[in-house]
């Protein structure tokens, strides 16, 4: 097994390890002391998306970041059947799974983008094991495709290029990747200079691998085929855990919908704030985010 990548300067006092759950392994930050508080990025990011609130998070908290399974240096599966490997279920049991692996068995978590979908099928899956969710921009999955209309499908057209299937859009994103990467980036940071240069070439190395570029694609067919079979059958279920929904007010999810609301058909204890940025408030506004997470976690 090749050497583990490490970001000490970056994370400071954090430490990398690759957990196992389920034969998937997962690469994992830890660091801090203190209750558990599990961290899940986006899309096409990875862990370090965090590093400008994680050691300051790690004051209080141990601060569990992993690579959501197929992005960043986590195993990149292929997708089965009906792309079931890339559902939100096999992803969200992944992270309970890291958790009860460093010894815990409740925890809070905060999901930005694709990891706040993977977080709201663990509170829905398990739901004695999250104790607190913060949701970043994002609003539910099938609402977003329920209320699809032109705005919509022009700002968030990868939602339909990702989706198609394979090996198309896998195809026309190897003509380029960076390209599509930067620009991806680029169109949902509303704050220039936000992402640490650093940062940028560990998402250029993650994203050069095709498999990660074949995993985000399945990532987004689940979403658009099992994950909404999932969501229709617990289409009575509500969130249990207090939720705070955090989203841009630059960008598209709280131009296009009422955020609060839309989470508050699915979750019972619904709080919201919008924060002046664009889609990654954890990379645009981290000391604005900081104060929402400590004054709700």
């Amino acid at each position: 097994m090749s050497q583990i990548r490490t970001f000490p300067e970056l994370l400071p006092d954090f430490q990398w390890r690759d957990i196992e759950v389920e034969g998937v392994r997962i690469r994992t930050a830890i660091g801090g002391s203190g209750p558990p508080l599990l961290l899940l990025h986006g899309h096409p990011q990875m862990h370090l998306t965090w590093h400008k609130v994680a050691p300051t998070l790690a004051e209080y908290f141990t601060v569990v970041a992993p690579d959501l399974r197929g992005y960043g240096d986590s195993e990149k599966l292929k997708g089965g059947v009906n792309h079931v490997n890339y559902s939100k279920r096999a992803m969200a049991a992944d992270q309970v799974g890291v958790m009860k692996a460093l010894g815990f068995e409740r925890f809070r978590v905060v999901g930005h983008d694709r990891g706040g979908r993977v977080a709201h099928r663990m509170a829905l899956d398990t739901p004695q094991a999250v104790e607190k969710l913060v949701l970043i921009d994002i609003a539910p999955t099938a609402t977003m495709y329920a209320r699809t209309n032109m705005e919509f499908a022009r700002r968030y057209f990868w939602w339909f290029f990702l989706i198609q299937p394979y090996p198309l859009p896998e195809k026309l994103i190897d003509g380029n990747p960076n390209f599509f990467l930067e620009n991806h980036i680029a169109g949902q940071i509303k704050i220039p200079g936000s992402v640490d240069p650093r940062v940028m070439a560990e998402y250029r190395r993650c994203y050069a691998d095709p498999a990660m570029r074949h995993a985000t694609c399945e990532d987004y067919r689940a979403a658009a085929s099992i994950d909404l079979v999932h969501d229709a059958a617990d289409a009575n279920k509500r969130i249990e855990a207090p939720l705070l929904a955090l989203w841009g007010a630059r960008g598209t999810v709280g131009a296009l919908y009422d955020v609060v609301e839309t989470w508050r058909e699915k979750a019972t204890d619904v709080r919201g704030h919008a924060i002046d940025c664009g889609h990654s408030p954890q990379e645009e506004a981290p000391d604005v985010l900081l104060r929402r997470l400590n004054e709700f976690l």
